[in-house]
């Protein structure tokens, strides 16, 4: 150990030290040199200016330029199909010869999506859905609903259920409810009908129970029936406003006798 460190304090260790780190020194620069002249450091040509171009023009420029391409597609609904709208390299990057330029094209088919769900959403929620699936809004109508969200979606004229397909940027109609609900309502046939039921009938209709008027004996009040109301629906009155008051006559209703077959 000794005679180790005894050699390295000498001037032929020094020595043999200074020209192990040249020789290294000299082998870097030898392959970056190399390295620089390998790849023509420096040197290059631009990329052309492709954005906006036809997918056509686009190939024929590049080809001219010596360069190599590759093509993707994408859909946008304001941009005319074929055109080139996203290049990379950028435009005017040095670059080497028969580099590869990546092209995107507008696709001149629209891809299909499925029509999303869009009933009991309100408008703006519609309108929000309906471009985060990349169709548009096209008419807007309102239906007496009391209701105010959307009823109905239309493409083309036809009512579309959630999951038809459609192309993509397609335009859909929407039919709203206007939150008032209808002003008027078809009067409801209730002669003949039990009591109880005509009341429901009444109320489900948005009519209100007006007077009930007993005529004759009344032994049993769970079996009257109807036998005449005001107003009734007739050829020439069908229907009335909401609210409106629903008189009615009721009788007791006679029971069939069963016949005795002893």
């Amino acid at each position: 150990m000794n005679k180790f460190w005894a050699y390295v304090k000498t001037r032929q260790f020094r020595i043999t030290l200074l020209m192990a780190l040249g020789s290294l020194f000299a082998v870097l620069l030898i392959i970056f040199f190399s390295l620089g002249l390998y790849t023509r450091h420096g040197s290059g040509i631009p990329v052309p200016q492709l954005k906006g171009l036809s997918v056509e023009k686009a190939m024929s420029v590049l080809q001219e330029q010596g360069f190599e391409y590759k093509i993707d597609s994408v859909y946008v609904g304001d941009q005319p199909p074929g055109s080139v709208v996203e290049q990379d390299p950028d435009p005017g990057t040095f670059v080497k010869e028969n580099r590869t330029i990546y092209l995107t094209v507008v696709t001149r088919l629209a891809p299909p999506v499925a029509l999303p769900d869009l009933e009991s959403y309100t408008y703006r929620e519609a309108v929000a859905v309906i471009a985060n699936y990349g169709l548009k809004v096209g008419d807007t109508t309102f239906r007496s609903d009391i209701a105010n969200h959307v009823l109905e979606v239309r493409f083309g004229g036809q009512v579309i259920k959630p999951g038809t397909m459609l192309p993509k940027g397609s335009k859909i109609d929407l039919v709203l409810g206007n939150g008032q609900g209808p002003s008027e309502v078809e009067i409801p046939d209730l002669i003949n009908q039990d009591l109880n039921e005509a009341k429901f009938a009444i109320k489900g209709a948005g009519l209100t129970i007006g007077t009930i008027t007993f005529q004759g004996s009344i032994t049993d009040s769970t079996t009257v029936v109807v036998v005449e109301q005001t107003p009734m629906k007739t050829d020439s009155l069908n229907k009335v406003s909401i609210g409106t008051r629903i008189d009615l006559t009721v009788s007791q209703n006679k029971r069939p006798e069963v016949p005795n077959t002893q």
